[in-house]
């Protein structure tokens, strides 16, 4: 067997232990004996060869419907669902449907990510924080565009986690073969002072510059539970998630922490936050990717603030927030 059919059955086992098997990249690392890091490049490669082709249909009778009555209802100029899965919405959602709706939304979101991506000349993608949002990165396929740069909007988490936007700024990257810029700071700092210093540091400032240079925002947002990412991230402790409660959070995005009425509440974790500033995100064009019906309360409050032009919802939480 030559050389090169070794390489591409490594690249269909890759493939297949991922997308098949539903394997992490670090378990199909370990399985294979080979980095995590090659194997992002091998989904990469194999989604750009036609190995795997991922799509979703969802432009049924009654996605269009939905996204219709979103798009007069919130003002929004744009907004796609993914079908339903769920028969009860009286039923609480399990982690099972939670990942199917992750999944159907990310692929969708990669679908207009590409549009944005089809243009003539450079495009700079601002990247936010999110599982959702990951797997949109996950589903991207098919798209070669060298002139492209991904840019984290936020700092970054402590440790490797699916939601962080440094992970998923590289694994964009490498699917087009852009570039990935990122902040070099953490999430959340300790206090307003040492985020106003962080903040001022020359390489974070070039970052920033990057990301106001974007042409659109990709963001998720948080539901501010203990199954939350930031909660279960360590990002926030108890106390604090129990005391953004009380001032009214019901939503964070981006380092910002909104109520039902899609107003910043008074918290000083608004000032402790590496990430663009709320003026930022009003310039911008925002993409709201969102999945799982927990975050109906969250949604609406985001979808409040003004800030979100378009939104990728899932069918199921897309009838909770019509």
């Amino acid at each position: 067997m030559s050389e090169t059919s070794k390489d591409d059955d490594l690249l269909v086992r890759v493939a297949w232990l991922y997308h098949v098997g539903g394997q992490s990249q670090e378990e199909v690392g370990n399985a294979l004996g080979i980095s995590r890091f090659r194997v992002t490049r091998m989904l990469s490669e194999a989604r750009e060869r036609g190995i795997v082709r991922i799509s979703i249909e969802h432009e049924t009778t009654q996605t269009l419907r939905e996204a219709d009555r979103l798009v007069s209802g919130y003002g929004l100029k744009e907004c796609i669902v993914t079908p339903p899965q769920v028969v009860d919405h009286a039923l609480p959602p399990t982690e099972a449907e939670d990942d199917i709706a992750r999944r159907a939304v990310g692929i969708a979101a990669a679908g207009l990510l590409a549009r944005k991506l089809s243009v003539d000349g450079p495009v700079t993608i601002g990247i936010g924080l999110g599982r959702t949002v990951s797997r949109m990165a996950d589903a991207l396929s098919g798209i070669r565009k060298k002139d492209t740069r991904f840019v984290a909007l936020v700092g970054s988490l402590t440790r490797t986690a699916k939601a962080n936007p440094f992970d998923a700024c590289i694994r964009l990257a490498a699917a087009c073969g852009g570039e990935a810029h990122f902040f070099a700071a953490p999430y959340i700092v300790d206090s307003e002072r040492d985020c106003e210093v962080i903040m001022n540091q020359r390489i974070v400032r070039e970052t920033l510059e990057v990301a106001r240079a974007a042409d659109v925002y990709f963001v998720g947002c948080g539901e501010l539970t203990e199954g939350s990412t930031l909660f279960s991230s360590g990002l926030v402790t108890r106390e604090e998630l129990a005391a953004l409660r009380a001032a009214g959070a019901i939503a964070d995005s981006t380092g910002k922490f909104f109520d039902a009425r899609g107003r910043l509440v008074p918290t000083d974790l608004n000032y402790r936050t590496a990430a663009v500033s709320l003026d930022d995100l009003m310039k911008h064009e925002v993409v709201l990717v969102a999945a799982g019906r927990q975050k109906a309360d969250a949604v609406r409050a985001m979808l409040a603030t003004g800030i979100i032009d378009r939104l990728v919802v899932d069918g199921d939480l897309a009838q909770l927030i019509a």
